[in-house]
C-alpha cells in the first residue's frame, strides 16, 4: 500500500483549472479558437491574451482570469468549440491533469460548405454544368481527336463535361465550347479560367448573417417605401463644412453618411413610431434612438452602433462613426458596440449603387438603404428640365408594427432635413 496522501497534496492534485470557451457575444453559441498565443508549458497571468477566439460578430482576444502554467490544449486552432466547451486547462508547473481529448479541427465538408465562384455581374448563374470525368492518374478522359481540336482552338478540355462514353470528351463537346469552328473566349482572353475553383468553410460571421437574414426574410413581412431627395444642397454643404473644418484644424471630415445618419435621427424624432421593435405579444417603441450602421468587412457585415444618437450633434456622430468603423474593419469592437441598435442605416452610395432595399435588422422595425447621389436631368417647379442631383433612399419596414402611411411620413420628413441640410448643424 503507498503512503497515504497529505492534504496538501490533495488539494495540489485539484488545483488545475479549465479554460472554457466564453459566450463573448450575445447570439454566440459556439467559436472558432482561431490562434494561440500560448503554448504548453507558458506562464500566463490573468488579464493575459492567451488566444483569439472567432465568434459570429468579429475575432476577438481571449483573455486569462487566472494565473498558472498552460498544462494542455484541448482545442487545437481551427476547432470549433461550443461555448462553455473545455479549450485548455492550467495549473501548477509538473501538476496531473486528466487526459484531454480535442475537437477536431473545422473541415470544409460537401454537404455544408458552398463552392466559391466568381462571375460577371452581367452573366446569369444557372445550374452547374456536370464536372469532367478524370482517369485514375488524374488526366481528363478526351479523345485523341478531341484533344487535337481543342488544342488547335485553344478550348481547356479541364472546364468540359464530356458527353460521350463514361463521360469522355469528344469532338462535338470542343466543337460546342469553341461556337462550332469560330475562335473560342478562352482562346481570346489566354484560354485561363477566371478564378480558381475552391472551397471554403462557413465562418461564425457567415453563419450567423445567414441565419439571421433567413429568419428575417421569412417571419418579418417586409415592405418598401421609397423617395428621391434633391441631394445638391447637402453636397454645397457638405463642401463648405469641410473647408471651414480644414481651417479649423479639427481633424474631420464629414461625409455624406454623417449627414445621413444625423438626418435620420432628426427624423426618428419626428416620427418615433418607426424606432421600434417587434417582440411577439408587444411593439416596444424605444425611448432612445441607438442608430446602427452597415460596414462590410471581408467576411460578412456589422452594424456598430452610436448610443443615443438622439442626444449627440453631427460632428459627434461623424467622430464615433468613424471610431467604431475602424474598429469594426479591424476585429475589435465589443459586443455592447454592435449589439442594442433600435434603426439601421446601410449606405451603397460610396460604390455607385443608385437604389437597393436592405433586408430588416431584427428585431428593428426598419431599416434604411441609401442610393448615390446621381446627376440626372429634373422637372423644375416651372417645368422646365434642368440639370440636377437626386439620391434614393428606401425604408424596408416590418409591416406587424409600422403601416405604409408612417413609413411615408418618415421619409418625407427625412427628405425635407437632407434638402435643408442647414438645420443640422445646429
Amino acid at each position: 500500500m503507498g503512503r497515504p496522501v497529505g492534504i496538501i497534496e490533495f488539494f495540489r492534485f485539484f488545483m488545475a483549472k479549465e479554460i472554457t470557451m466564453p459566450a463573448l457575444s450575445p447570439s454566440m453559441t459556439e467559436g472558432v479558437l482561431a490562434k494561440w498565443h500560448k503554448k504548453v508549458g507558458d506562464t500566463i497571468k490573468p488579464g493575459e491574451v492567451i488566444a483569439e477566439v472567432e465568434t459570429d460578430k468579429a475575432t476577438m482576444d481571449l483573455e486569462a482570469f487566472d494565473k498558472g502554467t498552460l498544462l494542455a490544449i484541448a482545442a487545437p486552432e481551427g476547432a470549433k468549440v461550443a461555448v462553455n466547451g473545455r479549450i485548455a486547462v492550467i495549473g501548477e508547473p509538473g501538476e496531473k491533469v486528466e487526459a484531454v481529448s480535442a475537437p477536431a479541427p473545422t473541415k470544409p465538408t460537401a454537404a455544408a460548405v458552398p463552392v466559391t465562384t466568381t462571375v460577371s455581374s452581367s452573366v446569369p448563374v444557372s445550374a452547374p454544368a456536370p464536372a469532367p470525368v478524370a482517369s485514375a492518374s488524374g488526366r481528363v478522359k478526351a479523345s485523341p481527336l478531341a484533344k487535337k481540336i481543342a488544342a488547335e482552338k485553344g478550348v481547356d478540355l479541364a472546364r468540359l463535361a464530356g458527353s460521350g462514353p463514361g463521360g469522355r470528351i469528344v469532338r462535338q463537346d470542343v466543337e460546342g465550347a469553341s461556337g462550332g469552328g469560330a475562335r473560342s473566349a478562352a482562346s481570346l482572353f489566354g484560354g485561363k479560367p477566371i478564378a480558381q475553383d475552391s472551397t471554403k468553410p462557413v465562418s461564425q460571421m457567415r453563419a450567423a448573417i445567414a441565419r439571421r437574414l433567413v429568419e428575417s426574410k421569412t417571419t418579418a413581412p417586409h415592405f418598401y417605401v421609397e423617395r428621391e431627395a434633391d441631394a445638391a444642397p447637402l453636397g454645397r454643404l457638405r463642401t463648405s463644412a469641410n473647408e471651414a473644418l480644414e481651417l479649423a484644424k479639427a481633424n474631420l471630415r464629414l461625409t455624406v453618411t454623417d449627414f445621413v445618419l444625423k438626418a435620420t435621427v432628426e427624423a426618428l424624432r419626428r416620427v418615433p413610431s418607426v424606432n421600434s421593435s417587434w417582440e411577439g405579444n408587444a411593439i416596444r417603441q424605444h425611448g432612445a434612438i441607438h442608430l446602427a450602421f452597415a460596414v462590410a468587412l471581408p467576411d460578412g457585415l456589422i452594424t456598430p452602433v452610436i448610443r443615443n444618437a438622439h442626444a449627440k450633434d453631427l460632428r459627434t456622430i461623424a467622430r464615433e462613426a468613424k471610431e467604431l468603423g475602424a474598429k469594426a474593419k479591424a476585429g475589435k469592437l465589443q459586443p455592447e458596440e454592435y449589439t442594442g441598435g433600435t434603426f439601421t442605416v446601410s449606405n451603397l452610395g460610396m460604390v455607385g449603387v443608385e437604389r437597393f432595399a436592405a433586408i430588416l435588422n431584427p428585431p428593428q422595425a426598419a431599416i434604411l438603404a441609401v442610393g448615390a447621389a446621381v446627376k440626372k436631368p429634373v422637372l423644375a417647379s416651372n417645368g422646365a428640365v434642368i440639370p440636377g442631383e437626386r439620391m434614393s433612399l428606401t425604408v424596408s419596414v416590418d409591416h406587424r408594427v409600422v403601416d405604409g402611411l408612417v413609413a411615408g411620413q418618415f421619409l418625407k420628413d427625412l427628405v425635407e432635413l437632407l434638402e435643408n441640410p442647414g438645420v443640422l448643424l445646429l
